[in-house]
């Protein structure tokens, strides 16, 4: 599926940003919590696991059906619609990747 948010596209995310502040191990000492940003509901959400236990780290299995367009026969989450982008939560603030990872520079 093209376009979604799916693990692919989270490890990708992952590489990219590698050393920049831009990923959950990263920028968890300042306080960054790994989340979601629904551009179509402007919603944010935690990063959880199935069970709705916080996750340290980016985790499509606690997103809210809602937003979920593919599941595994098990129940995992396959995908999410294209509009989650995954960032991060500070203060009640979505963080986009880029942004942790400058506010990171900014504040080191």
């Amino acid at each position: 599926m093209k376009g979604v948010m799916n693990q692919r596209k989270l490890d990708e995310e992952n590489a990219l940003h590698a050393g920049t502040g831009g990923r959950s191990q990263e920028n968890r000492g300042l306080g960054f919590r790994p989340a979601f940003f629904d551009y179509a509901s402007q919603r944010m959400y935690l990063s959880r696991f199935a069970d709705g236990r916080l996750a340290p780290i980016h985790l499509l299995d606690g997103l809210p059906e809602e937003v979920i367009v593919d599941r595994a026969p098990s129940g995992r989450v396959i995908a999410a619609r294209a509009s989650i982008v995954a960032g991060f939560e500070r203060n009640g603030f979505f963080y986009t990747r880029k942004a942790a990872a400058k506010a990171i520079k900014e504040w080191s």
